[in-house]
């Protein structure tokens, strides 16, 4: 699966904690409720910002498992200064590593757990890798939040004619074939929504944009130029536009003259 940096992980984590569906929260307080300590499995977990902007919205005492296969990651998830200090309630709040391939888990390995949560993963998974999370997910009766997952739209500000073909040629590249896995990309959402309701879970799903303005310009010139690029790989014919295009987004965003809202989604799954 994909891997990434640390410091585009660190630069986007404001974004992010922005944008996670707050509303999402209290069913997933109501489902914690009851054991005195709850387990909280994050998978690809990164440098762990969700467990730090989780952590805190939830009550009682928290044993949190990261997961991820980038042993440098779980290095930065777990020092000291990037786990979470506490609970909602002040409760303590534990953290440990699983180095690990987290499309291979399985019920028997989620016992125990009561929330399995992740940020920006679905789109990175197969239709047949969701279905089998999804299955484990529900066969060990846990709760489930999947945050910013991508949906494929973008609108930009001020417009432009090309944003359109870029857009489409990203979400075509978030589509592909790599190493024979087809990805889920801007249809992991649909893709999980429909999967979870069919083994019978209660699903919700909410919007939670990205919002990128003059206050957020090396975030947004980081995406922008990861965005085209992307788009060009996919349809090499744009490259010569694609480059001019860039060249113009990125000066707008260099002189605080740019907007982007780029569309996520969460979803919250709770068992039956």
């Amino acid at each position: 699966m994909t891997r990434y940096a640390p410091s585009w992980l660190q630069l986007r984590e404001d974004a992010d904690a922005a944008a996670r569906a707050t509303e999402l929260i209290e069913p997933v307080r109501a489902f914690l409720r009851g054991p005195d300590e709850v387990v909280i499995r994050d998978l690809g977990c990164g440098t762990g910002s969700l467990g730090r902007w989780l952590a805190r919205r939830l009550p009682g005492r928290q044993r949190w498992i990261l997961h991820d296969r980038d042993p440098e990651l779980l290095t930065h998830a777990l020092a000291r200064t990037s786990r979470p200090e506490h609970a909602l309630d002040g409760s303590e709040v534990t953290v440990v590593t699983e180095q690990r391939d987290i499309t291979g888990l399985r019920a028997e390995d989620l016992a125990g757990t009561s929330l399995v949560a992740a940020s920006a993963l679905l789109d990175l998974l197969t239709a047949e890798e969701m279905s089998r999370l999804a299955e484990a997910c529900v066969e060990a009766r846990c709760a489930v939040l999947f945050t910013l997952s991508v949906s494929g739209r973008v609108v930009l500000s001020p417009k432009d004619k090309f944003d359109i073909e870029i857009s489409d040629a990203f979400n075509a590249h978030q589509r592909r074939v790599t190493d024979g896995r087809w990805l889920l990309g801007p249809d992991a959402v649909d893709v999980a929504f429909g999967v979870f309701e069919r083994l019978g879970a209660t699903v919700r799903r909410a919007p939670s944009p990205w919002r990128l303005g003059a206050d957020q310009a090396a975030l947004t010139a980081e995406w922008l130029s990861g965005w085209v690029v992307a788009a060009c790989e996919q349809r090499p014919e744009l490259a010569q536009d694609g480059d001019a295009y860039l060249r113009w987004r990125l000066a707008q965003c260099a002189a605080g003259e740019l907007n982007a809202v780029i569309q996520h989604e969460d979803l919250l799954v709770v068992p039956a």
